[in-house]
C-alpha cells in the first residue's frame, strides 16, 4: 500500500517539489480521487473527488500529453499515468522552478513506472480499487465490476480497443471481455436476461463458460456451444453475445453471433451495420438446437469496429444516431470514443438507464503491423506525432 507514495516522496525530493500526487481515476470517468500525496496526511477512507468535466486533468487523460503552467512561484506539472492504452491516472508535481526539458522527461518516465507500480500491486490491496469508485456498489455490481477484464482498454501494434460500460438503475448484467494469445485477439460482448442480482448471476456463469473453453483452446463454434449449455444447465434464462476472433498475422476475423445486435463498423469516414447471420441466443438450446455458425467478418487496416448491446439501440438509445456519433468521434482514441458513445445514450436517458448500454470500440491498424509508434491521446489517426511507444 506504500509503494506509490514512496515513489512520490522519491520524486518529492529529487526535483524539491512542494507537492507530489497521484489521481486515480474513477470508474465512471468523470471524476479523479487524489490518492497519494507525498508528504501529506492522508488516512481513513477519504480522498478529494475532482470532477472532470473541463478540468486541466481532463484534457491531460484526454490527449495524454504532459500539462505545466506558472503556479505561484513555482510550476505545476501533470503527467499521464497510463499503460498500453489504459488512463489509470495523474500525477501531480508542484515544482519550484521550471524544470526544463531533462527534469519533465524524467517525471514522464516515472509516470510510465508508477503505471506499473499501481499494477503490480492492485493485486494485493483494495486501495485503488476503492480510489475508482465514487460510491459503494450494490452486490450485483459489484459481480458484474469483477467480470470486466483488468484493464477496459489496451494498446498493441494490430489495434487498440476498449470498453465502456454505463450500468442501469437495475443492472442488466452486460459484460465485455479481451484477451490475447500469441497470435489472436479475442473479444466479446455478451448481455444476459433480466435485472439485478439475477443478471449478475446470469452473467457470472456466462463469462466463467466462455472464459474456461477459450483457455481450453476450443474454437469459436465450441465457445458458443459450452455458453450455450452452461446457461441452460443451470437455469440461468438466455444471454444474447458476440464472439469476435482476429488473427493478428494474417488479419483474418471471424465471428459468432448468438442473437446479438449487429456490429458496427466505421471505413472511410462512413459508419454503417456489418450485417451477418443471427444463431439463438446462449441457453436456448434445449429448445432451439441448432449448432453456432462461425462466420468471416471484413476487417481492414484503418477500420473502426464497434461492437455494443441493446441498451446502446433500444429505450433511450433510440434517440442517438449511434451511426452518425461514431463518424463524429473517428478522430478520437477509442477510450474515449467508447465513453463519449455510452455517456450520450446517458444523457439522453437523463441520468438513468433502463439497460445497461456497452459498447467495444476496436481500432484495427493491420497484420503487417509489429511495431507501432502510438499516442494513448485522442487522435490516433495521427499518432505518428506523438513519438510515443504503447503504454
Amino acid at each position: 500500500m506504500d509503494a506509490v507514495a514512496v515513489v512520490a516522496e522519491d520524486l518529492r525530493q529529487r526535483f524539491g517539489a512542494r507537492e507530489v500526487s497521484f489521481l486515480i481515476v474513477d470508474l465512471t470517468g468523470q471524476a479523479v480521487a487524489r490518492l497519494i500525496t507525498a508528504a501529506g496526511a492522508e488516512g481513513g477512507r477519504e480522498a478529494e473527488r475532482i470532477p472532470l468535466f473541463g478540468s486541466v486533468y481532463e484534457q491531460v487523460i484526454r490527449t495524454q500529453r504532459l500539462f505545466q503552467e506558472p503556479a505561484g512561484r513555482g510550476q505545476r506539472v501533470i503527467v499521464p499515468v497510463t499503460n498500453r492504452g489504459d488512463a489509470i491516472g495523474l500525477l501531480e508535481l508542484l515544482l519550484p522552478a521550471d524544470p526544463g526539458a531533462g527534469i519533465l522527461e524524467e517525471v514522464g518516465e516515472a509516470a510510465h513506472i508508477l503505471a506499473y507500480v499501481v499494477i503490480a500491486n492492485g493485486r494485493f490491496t483494495d486501495l485503488y480499487t476503492w480510489g475508482k469508485r465514487s460510491r459503494p456498489p450494490t452486490l450485483a455490481a459489484e459481480i458484474q465490476y469483477q467480470l470486466l477484464p483488468a484493464s477496459l482498454s489496451c494498446e498493441a501494434a494490430q489495434f487498440t480497443l476498449c470498453g465502456s460500460l454505463e450500468p442501469s438503475e437495475d443492472l442488466s448484467g452486460d459484460t465485455f471481455d479481451y484477451v490475447l494469445d500469441r497470435d489472436t485477439l479475442h473479444v466479446s460482448v455478451t448481455d444476459p436476461m433480466g435485472h439485478d442480482i439475477d443478471s449478475a448471476l446470469a452473467a457470472t456463469v456466462l463469462v466463467g463458460a466462455l472464459r474456461g473453453a477459450r483457455r481450453a483452446g476450443a474454437g469459436l463454434a465450441e465457445q458458443a456451444h459450452r455458453a450455450d449449455q452452461a446457461l441452460a444447465g443451470h437455469g440461468r434464462g438466455h444471454a444474447t453475445g458476440q464472439l469476435l476472433r482476429i488473427n493478428l498475422r494474417t488479419g483474418r476475423a471471424q465471428m459468432v453471433n448468438a442473437g446479438h445486435p449487429w456490429p458496427l463498423r466505421l471505413r472511410g469516414g462512413t459508419a454503417q451495420a456489418v450485417a451477418c447471420a443471427a444463431d439463438h441466443p446462449f441457453g436456448l438450446s434445449v429448445s432451439m438446437p441448432h449448432p453456432y455458425r462461425v462466420q468471416d467478418l471484413d476487417l481492414r487496416a484503418g477500420d473502426r469496429l464497434l461492437l455494443v448491446t441493446d441498451g446502446m439501440l433500444e429505450r433511450h438509445g433510440e434517440t442517438v444516431d449511434l451511426a452518425a456519433l461514431l463518424e463524429r468521434t473517428r478522430n478520437l482514441h477509442p477510450r474515449e470514443a467508447a465513453h463519449a458513445l455510452t455517456s450520450a445514450v446517458l444523457d439522453a436517458a437523463g441520468g438513468r438507464l433502463a439497460d445497461d448500454a456497452t459498447v467495444m470500440c476496436l481500432d484495427w491498424h493491420g497484420p503487417q503491423q509489429t511495431l507501432r509508434h502510438v499516442s494513448s491521446g485522442a487522435d490516433t489517426r495521427q499518432a505518428s506525432a506523438g513519438r510515443t511507444r504503447p503504454r
